[in-house]
């Protein structure tokens, strides 16, 4: 999406519109054609510029750029100022690296000396992820695919990597205990820690699982649920660096394999990615077998023998190397659900702010971090798929009757959601551009 379709905001005028005019001032020739008013096009113009500054270490010129993005940006203005307000932050967080007394410039703080952990109760999260369709889309397109994938099984184990605790299971418990012929067994596993990313919940895996016991219990739906135990993880409680995070994730794929699972003979395995691949490291230096942990990890899933694979993630590529594709894209893109919560929902309404925080941290974990220290590294959906291809999978589409699933879904939010098919992915979209992409796949070779 190009940023002249945000057009529609109207242009924000300048306490200073000189700026653009002095002769001397070199940001004169970058804002050309801008007038004094700012539009969404003019401020992806002023974020690449201050990118640029920064990585040619111009710290005079990122600081006149942050101080006409400042002018701009406002936590409860409309999409443009709210989203430039985000954008501000990470930069002057990037800036401090280079000359720490940048920060203090600016009225708007940064927050990268650590996450921001808002706990939330399982009420509050229900809610959060009803506000708009980023992530039902995701579970009533993973759910339809894996109710009919498992048609006719006895029991079901569900290996689930995701970051919304679990919030996806109940609707399909309440499918399967509805079966004509019965309901399976059903047996969740989830790992013992997860991406330091919100959104948080003011409780363990454990206490997560005891609830959906009680919910199966009531569907007379058999039900078991385990936690990949690991002595060198941290528990959901504790913090964790975003450095550490590739160390965690090495341990949780030696934990991968048939006898440490527990899987039983009967059981057919589904294996559930929601939101999550993105944060498996992509970097191929000094790996075996110059393979990365993210294509080490869908080897050894591929060696489990799934039934069904299911994988879900936002369908955008912010893993550039470069500052300033990654800031393009990423406007560009974060735009989205910003305009969305814009179209139902006051500018000082708290769950919208609370929300658009939890955006923010990603904002700011893609442009202010550099190696080990940025955990965002997202690619788009047509990327994710020739790397399942790569890593012997093959595509499972989705049946006519889990497109009519999700487009009832979308019945329920804004006009302005819909959903598009793109080769064998359901795509989310938002005024047409893509939002979330979901896929489904299993071993080439499964062996049932």
């Amino acid at each position: 999406m190009k940023a002249e379709l945000r057009g529609n905001t109207p242009p924000i005028s300048l306490q200073n519109p000189n700026l653009f005019t002095a002769p001397q001032n070199s940001l004169s020739g970058a804002l050309r054609g801008c007038l004094g008013n700012l539009d969404g096009a003019c401020i992806e113009k002023l974020l690449l510029h201050c990118a640029s500054a920064l990585e040619s270490n111009d710290v005079t010129l990122a600081q006149q750029v942050m101080w006409v993005l400042n002018n701009v940006a406002s936590s409860l203005g409309d999409t443009n100022q709210r989203l430039t307000s985000w954008f501000l932050r990470a930069l002057i967080s990037r800036a401090s690296r280079v000359c720490p007394n940048t920060a203090t410039t600016f009225s708007v703080s940064s927050s990268s000396g650590g996450v921001s952990r808002r706990l939330m109760a399982v009420t509050e999260l229900a809610g959060y992820v009803d506000l708009i369709p980023w992530h039902r889309f995701g579970f009533c397109a993973a759910n339809s695919a894996i109710f009919n994938a498992i048609q006719g099984c006895s029991a079901v184990h569900v290996l689930d990597f995701s970051i919304t605790h679990c919030m996806q299971w109940p609707t399909l418990i309440d499918a399967l205990a509805k079966r004509p012929e019965g309901p399976p067994s059903v047996r969740i596993t989830v790992p013992g820690f997860r991406p330091p990313v919100p959104p948080f919940l003011n409780m363990t895996s454990e206490e997560v699982g005891l609830r959906l016991a009680n919910f199966a219990k009531f569907g007379d739906v058999p039900f078991e649920f385990n936690v990949i135990e690991d002595s060198s993880l941290p528990t959901m409680g504790e913090i964790i660096s975003k450095e550490s995070c590739s160390l965690y994730f090495e341990s949780l794929l030696s934990q991968l394999n048939l006898s440490m699972l527990n899987i039983r003979d009967d059981e057919a395995l589904v294996v559930n990615f929601q939101h999550w691949l993105r944060y498996l490291p992509d970097d191929r230096n000094g790996m075996a077998r110059n393979m990365s942990l993210r294509d080490a990890f869908l080897e050894m899933i591929k060696g489990l023998n799934p039934r069904i694979v299911v994988v879900v993630d936002d369908d955008s590529d912010l893993s550039a190397s470069t500052l300033t594709s990654r800031i393009t894209t990423c406007f560009n893109y974060f735009w989205i659900p910003f305009d969305a919560l814009e179209t139902f929902l006051p500018k000082d309404n708290h769950q919208r702010i609370e929300y658009e925080s939890d955006i923010g941290q990603k904002i700011e974990d893609i442009i202010a971090s550099e190696g080990l220290q940025r955990i965002e590294r997202l690619e788009s959906g047509p990327k994710l798929s020739q790397r399942m291809k790569s890593s012997g999978f093959l595509s499972l589409p989705f049946v006519e009757e889990t497109v009519k699933e999700v487009k009832s879904l979308l019945d329920e939010h804004a006009s302005g959601w819909g959903m598009k098919k793109e080769e064998d992915m359901l795509v989310l979209t938002w005024k047409g551009h893509n939002s979330v992409f979901a896929t489904a796949w299993f071993p080439n070779g499964f062996e049932d």
